[in-house]
Protein backbone atom coordinates (compact mmCIF):
# COMPACT_ATOMS: atom_id res chain seq x y z
CA UNK A 1 0.00 0.00 0.00
CA UNK A 2 1.19 3.51 -0.80
CA UNK A 3 0.46 6.75 1.03
CA UNK A 4 1.13 10.33 -0.01
CA UNK A 5 1.37 12.97 2.71
CA UNK A 6 1.55 16.66 1.86
CA UNK A 7 2.43 19.77 3.84
CA UNK A 8 2.41 23.46 2.94
CA UNK A 9 5.16 26.02 2.68
CA UNK A 10 5.28 28.93 5.15
CA UNK A 11 2.70 31.69 4.75
CA UNK A 12 1.33 34.79 6.40
CA UNK A 13 4.77 36.23 7.08
CA UNK A 14 5.92 33.24 9.14
CA UNK A 15 9.29 31.59 8.54
CA UNK A 16 8.12 28.00 9.05
CA UNK A 17 5.07 25.86 8.49
CA UNK A 18 4.86 22.93 10.91
CA UNK A 19 3.06 20.83 8.32
CA UNK A 20 6.06 20.76 6.01
CA UNK A 21 8.43 20.28 8.97
CA UNK A 22 6.49 17.21 10.13
CA UNK A 23 5.91 15.71 6.69
CA UNK A 24 9.61 15.98 5.97
CA UNK A 25 10.41 13.81 9.01
CA UNK A 26 8.07 10.92 8.21
CA UNK A 27 9.47 7.42 7.92
CA UNK A 28 9.56 6.09 4.35
CA UNK A 29 7.82 2.89 5.42
CA UNK A 30 5.31 2.13 8.18
CA UNK A 31 4.77 -1.61 8.17
CA UNK A 32 3.03 -2.40 4.90
CA UNK A 33 2.65 1.29 3.98
CA UNK A 34 5.21 2.99 1.73
CA UNK A 35 5.15 6.71 2.47
CA UNK A 36 5.96 9.54 0.09
CA UNK A 37 5.93 13.23 1.02
CA UNK A 38 5.41 16.43 -0.94
CA UNK A 39 5.28 20.15 -0.17
CA UNK A 40 2.48 22.23 -1.67
CA UNK A 41 2.45 25.99 -2.20
CA UNK A 42 0.09 28.01 -0.02
CA UNK A 43 -1.62 29.22 -3.14
CA UNK A 44 -5.20 28.91 -4.32
CA UNK A 45 -4.07 28.95 -7.94
CA UNK A 46 -1.11 26.57 -7.76
CA UNK A 47 -1.79 24.07 -4.99
CA UNK A 48 -4.30 21.92 -6.86
CA UNK A 49 -2.02 21.21 -9.80
CA UNK A 50 0.89 20.57 -7.44
CA UNK A 51 -1.23 17.99 -5.61
CA UNK A 52 -2.40 16.45 -8.90
CA UNK A 53 1.23 16.07 -10.00
CA UNK A 54 2.23 14.54 -6.67
CA UNK A 55 -0.60 12.01 -6.91
CA UNK A 56 0.35 11.13 -10.48
CA UNK A 57 3.94 10.52 -9.38
CA UNK A 58 3.24 8.62 -6.15
CA UNK A 59 0.21 6.61 -7.36
CA UNK A 60 -1.04 6.37 -3.76
CA UNK A 61 -3.91 4.45 -2.22
CA UNK A 62 -4.21 7.02 0.58
CA UNK A 63 -3.59 10.77 0.54
CA UNK A 64 -3.37 12.80 3.73
CA UNK A 65 -2.94 16.55 3.35
CA UNK A 66 -1.67 18.39 6.42
CA UNK A 67 -1.92 22.09 7.24
CA UNK A 68 -1.38 24.55 10.07
CA UNK A 69 -4.29 25.81 12.14
CA UNK A 70 -2.83 28.34 14.54
CA UNK A 71 -4.82 28.54 17.76
CA UNK A 72 -5.88 24.89 17.81
CA UNK A 73 -4.48 22.72 20.58
CA UNK A 74 -5.23 19.29 19.11
CA UNK A 75 -4.49 17.22 16.03
CA UNK A 76 -7.73 17.83 14.16
CA UNK A 77 -8.88 15.40 11.49
CA UNK A 78 -11.34 17.17 9.23
CA UNK A 79 -14.67 15.59 8.36
CA UNK A 80 -15.80 17.84 5.50
CA UNK A 81 -14.48 20.26 2.88
CA UNK A 82 -16.80 22.91 1.45
CA UNK A 83 -16.83 24.35 -2.06
CA UNK A 84 -15.89 27.91 -1.17
CA UNK A 85 -12.82 30.12 -1.03
CA UNK A 86 -13.18 33.04 1.39
CA UNK A 87 -9.72 34.16 2.46
CA UNK A 88 -9.22 36.34 5.53
CA UNK A 89 -5.58 36.95 4.43
CA UNK A 90 -3.73 36.83 1.13
CA UNK A 91 -2.11 33.61 -0.04
CA UNK A 92 1.52 33.40 -1.12
CA UNK A 93 0.62 34.77 -4.55
CA UNK A 94 -0.97 37.83 -2.97
CA UNK A 95 -4.47 36.62 -3.87
CA UNK A 96 -7.48 36.87 -1.58
CA UNK A 97 -10.55 35.25 -3.19
CA UNK A 98 -13.86 36.09 -1.57
CA UNK A 99 -16.91 33.83 -1.91
CA UNK A 100 -15.46 31.92 -4.88
CA UNK A 101 -15.97 28.18 -5.49
CA UNK A 102 -13.08 25.77 -5.33
CA UNK A 103 -14.57 23.91 -8.30
CA UNK A 104 -17.17 25.75 -10.36
CA UNK A 105 -20.33 23.65 -10.51
CA UNK A 106 -18.93 21.11 -8.04
CA UNK A 107 -20.82 19.61 -5.10
CA UNK A 108 -21.37 21.86 -2.11
CA UNK A 109 -19.15 19.61 0.01
CA UNK A 110 -16.97 16.52 0.02
CA UNK A 111 -16.47 14.24 3.01
CA UNK A 112 -13.28 12.49 4.02
CA UNK A 113 -12.98 8.80 3.19
CA UNK A 114 -10.54 8.01 6.00
CA UNK A 115 -11.72 6.37 9.27
CA UNK A 116 -11.24 9.61 11.18
CA UNK A 117 -12.91 8.58 14.43
CA UNK A 118 -10.80 5.44 14.64
CA UNK A 119 -7.70 7.54 13.92
CA UNK A 120 -8.60 10.01 16.65
CA UNK A 121 -9.18 7.17 19.12
CA UNK A 122 -5.78 5.68 18.25
CA UNK A 123 -4.02 9.02 18.68
CA UNK A 124 -5.67 9.58 22.05
CA UNK A 125 -4.66 6.08 23.14
CA UNK A 126 -1.08 7.02 22.25
CA UNK A 127 -1.33 10.06 24.54
CA UNK A 128 -1.81 12.69 21.81
CA UNK A 129 -4.55 15.34 21.98
CA UNK A 130 -6.78 14.73 18.96
CA UNK A 131 -10.27 15.53 17.71
CA UNK A 132 -12.63 15.24 14.79
CA UNK A 133 -13.19 18.71 13.35
CA UNK A 134 -16.24 19.76 11.37
CA UNK A 135 -14.75 22.87 9.79
CA UNK A 136 -11.61 23.08 7.69
CA UNK A 137 -12.03 26.83 7.30
CA UNK A 138 -12.16 28.60 3.93
CA UNK A 139 -8.46 29.24 3.23
CA UNK A 140 -6.02 27.11 1.21
CA UNK A 141 -6.32 24.14 3.61
CA UNK A 142 -10.02 23.71 2.85
CA UNK A 143 -9.30 24.45 -0.81
CA UNK A 144 -6.82 21.57 -1.13
CA UNK A 145 -8.97 19.20 0.94
CA UNK A 146 -11.91 19.84 -1.38
CA UNK A 147 -9.70 19.53 -4.46
CA UNK A 148 -8.27 16.25 -3.16
CA UNK A 149 -11.66 14.69 -2.58
CA UNK A 150 -12.90 15.97 -5.95
CA UNK A 151 -9.92 14.25 -7.60
CA UNK A 152 -10.54 11.08 -5.58
CA UNK A 153 -14.17 10.95 -6.71
CA UNK A 154 -13.08 10.84 -10.35
CA UNK A 155 -9.88 8.83 -9.89
CA UNK A 156 -9.59 5.71 -12.08
CA UNK A 157 -8.46 3.59 -9.10
CA UNK A 158 -9.67 3.70 -5.49
CA UNK A 159 -8.15 6.68 -3.69
CA UNK A 160 -9.00 7.52 -0.10
CA UNK A 161 -8.20 10.92 1.30
CA UNK A 162 -8.42 13.30 4.20
CA UNK A 163 -7.01 16.39 5.87
CA UNK A 164 -5.26 16.97 9.18
CA UNK A 165 -5.00 20.38 10.84
CA UNK A 166 -2.13 20.73 13.30
CA UNK A 167 -1.21 23.32 15.97
CA UNK A 168 1.71 25.71 15.93
CA UNK A 169 5.11 24.35 16.94
CA UNK A 170 6.62 25.81 20.15
CA UNK A 171 8.92 28.30 18.41
CA UNK A 172 5.90 29.85 16.69
CA UNK A 173 3.92 29.97 19.91
CA UNK A 174 6.82 31.68 21.69
CA UNK A 175 6.74 34.48 19.14
CA UNK A 176 2.97 34.77 19.42
CA UNK A 177 2.69 35.13 23.17
CA UNK A 178 1.87 31.60 24.26
CA UNK A 179 -0.57 30.26 21.67
CA UNK A 180 -1.24 26.49 21.89
CA UNK A 181 1.54 24.41 20.37
CA UNK A 182 2.77 20.87 19.81
CA UNK A 183 6.21 19.45 19.15
CA UNK A 184 7.10 18.34 15.65
CA UNK A 185 7.86 14.87 17.02
CA UNK A 186 4.32 14.53 18.37
CA UNK A 187 2.84 15.79 15.12
CA UNK A 188 4.88 13.19 13.22
CA UNK A 189 3.63 10.48 15.60
CA UNK A 190 0.06 11.57 14.97
CA UNK A 191 0.46 11.46 11.20
CA UNK A 192 2.02 8.00 11.37
CA UNK A 193 -0.84 6.73 13.55
CA UNK A 194 -3.35 8.10 11.04
CA UNK A 195 -1.60 6.33 8.17
CA UNK A 196 -1.32 3.03 10.02
CA UNK A 197 -4.95 3.15 11.16
CA UNK A 198 -6.24 4.13 7.73
CA UNK A 199 -4.25 1.33 6.09
CA UNK A 200 -5.64 -1.27 8.48
CA UNK A 201 -9.34 -0.49 8.26
CA UNK A 202 -12.03 0.90 5.97
CA UNK A 203 -15.00 1.10 8.35
CA UNK A 204 -14.95 3.85 10.95
CA UNK A 205 -15.99 3.73 14.60
CA UNK A 206 -19.51 4.80 15.53
CA UNK A 207 -18.73 7.20 18.35
CA UNK A 208 -19.91 10.73 19.09
CA UNK A 209 -17.48 13.41 17.89
CA UNK A 210 -19.89 16.21 17.09
CA UNK A 211 -17.79 19.25 17.93
CA UNK A 212 -17.32 22.30 15.69
CA UNK A 213 -13.56 22.90 15.67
Amino acid sequence: MKALVTGFDAFGGDEVNPSSLAVGRLKKRLGKVAVQAAELPTSFARSTEALRAAIAKAKPDIVLCVGQAGGRSELCLERVAINVQDARIRDNDGKQPIDKPVVAGGPSAHFTTLPIKACVAAMRQAGLPAAVSNTAGTFVCNHIFYALMDMAAAHPTPLRGGFLHIPYVPEQAARLGGAPSMSVDDIVRGIEIILETSASRLADLRTAEGRIS
